[in-house]
C-alpha cells in the first residue's frame, strides 16, 4: 500500500458545522472529520495527515507556497505521493506556483478541495478526496488538481464556476485523466530530467492590469510603479487593446518600459492563445518589446513571472526564460489544443 502525505491547508473542505449550523474552519477537528466521514480512505492508501497551515484560500500568499514547497522537499523521500487539501478560490494559483517550485518531480502532488463542506448531505468533498488520494498512488509525476472526476495539470487549470461541482477547467490542455468506472489517461506523465529539487521563492513585485473600454490614461498615469518589476496585462481577444486617443494604452506601455518593467500580455478569454502578430495593437506592443503569454492561464503567467524574478534575480533574465516551458504550462507554437470536448485538435 502506498504511503501518502495528506497536507491540510484549510478551505471549504476543512469546514465543519458548528452549534449555529454555520460552516466554519475548525483546525482541531479536521482529521477526525475526515476519518469519520470517509473511513474507506484507509483502503486506498496509508495516509499520514498533517496540518501545515489553516487558511481561507483568499489569504494564501507566496509565503504559503514557500512553506508547501519546503515541506514537500523535506518529506519527499518518505512518501509515494502527496495530497494537498486547499480552498478552491486560489487553488489554481497554488498549483501553478508548486509546479515551478517543485523541479523534476518524480511523484504526484495532487491538490483538491470542495465546493460544499464535508458534512453537508450533498457535499462533493467525499468524491474529490477519494479520487485525489487514488490519483496520488499512480505515476502522475507532476502537480495536478483533482476535481469533479477529472485530474487537470495544475498550471493549466483555472476556476470557472462559483457554485457548480465542476468548478475547474483546463481550457487549452486536455485533462490528465478522467475518473469513471475506469481511469482513462489522456496524457503520458512527464519524466524527470534530473534530480528532484524543492526551490521555493517568489517575488511579489508584480501587478495585474485588466483592460476595459474606457480605461482612463489619467488613472494609469497615477499608478505608482517604483516597486513594480513586471506587469501582466489582461487584454481583449488575442492581445488587443485600445490604440486611439484618449484611451490609447501605448503611452502607459512606454512609461513602463522606460522604467525597465517587464510587460506580458495575456487574454481575458479562457480558450486559445495570445498572438501579438495578429492585429495592429499586438504588433505595436511586440515592436516595443512586450511579450505574449501564449495559451497560459493568468494564474500560471503570474506565478511563473514571480518565480522567475526571484530565482534569476533579474528582469532581463526573466524576459529570456519566460517564453520557455518550465513545467508544461505553455504549448509550443503550432502545437495542438483541446477543443471544448477535450479532443486534441491541430492548430496552425
Amino acid at each position: 500500500m502506498k504511503n501518502i502525505l495528506l497536507i491540510q491547508t484549510g478551505g471549504t473542505i476543512a469546514m465543519d458545522i458548528g452549534a449555529g449550523q454555520t460552516p466554519g474552519l475548525d483546525p482541531e477537528r479536521w482529521e477526525e472529520l475526515i476519518y469519520r466521514e470517509i473511513p474507506e480512505l484507509e483502503e486506498i492508501a496509508s495516509l499520514h495527515p498533517e496540518k501545515l497551515f489553516f487558511e481561507d484560500s483568499s489569504d494564501v500568499s507566496p509565503l504559503h507556497w514557500d512553506r508547501l514547497i519546503s515541506r514537500i522537499g523535506e518529506r519527499y523521500e518518505d512518501f509515494d505521493g502527496f495530497v494537498i487539501l486547499h480552498g478552491t478560490d486560489t487553488m489554481a494559483y497554488t498549483a501553478s506556483a508548486l509546479s515551478f517550485g517543485l523541479r523534476n518531480l518524480g511523484k504526484p502532488v495532487i491538490l483538491t478541495g470542495s465546493q460544499v463542506p464535508m458534512r453537508n448531505i450533498r457535499s462533493d468533498a467525499r468524491r474529490n478526496l477519494v479520487n485525489a488520494i487514488e490519483m496520488a498512488t499512480l505515476p502522475f509525476n507532476e502537480v495536478g488538481i483533482c476535481f469533479n472526476d477529472f485530474l487537470f495539470r495544475g498550471n493549466r487549470a483555472t476556476k470557472m464556476s462559483i457554485g457548480d461541482f465542476d468548478a475547474f477547467a483546463s481550457p487549452n490542455f486536455p485533462p490528465l485523466a478522467e475518473i469513471g468506472l475506469n481511469i482513462e489517461r489522456n496524457v503520458e506523465p512527464p519524466q524527470p530530467a534530473g534530480d528532484f529539487e524543492a526551490a521555493p521563492g517568489f517575488d511579489d513585485r508584480v501587478l495585474l492590469l485588466k483592460i476595459f473600454p474606457g480605461l482612463s490614461q489619467r488613472h494609469l498615469e497615477a499608478l505608482p510603479l517604483e516597486e513594480v518589476q513586471a506587469l501582466v496585462i489582461e487584454s481583449f481577444g488575442s492581445g488587443n487593446f485600445p490604440l486611439k486617443e484618449p484611451y490609447s494604452l501605448l503611452p502607459f506601455l512606454q512609461r513602463c518600459l522606460d522604467r525597465g518593467i517587464l510587460l506580458v500580455i495575456t487574454s481575458q478569454a479562457a480558450y486559445d492563445a495570445v498572438d501579438l502578430s495578429k492585429y495592429e495593437s499586438g504588433r505595436r506592443a511586440q515592436e516595443m518589446g512586450v511579450l505574449g503569454a501564449g495559451d497560459m492561464t493568468t494564474e500560471a503567467t503570474l506565478t511563473k513571472i514571480m518565480y522567475l524574478l526571484e530565482q534569476t534575480g533579474s528582469v532581463e533574465a526573466t524576459r529570456g526564460r519566460f517564453p520557455q516551458s518550465l513545467a508544461g504550462e505553455v504549448s509550443a507554437a503550432g502545437g495542438s489544443r483541446p477543443d471544448r470536448s477535450g479532443t486534441r485538435v491541430k492548430t496552425d
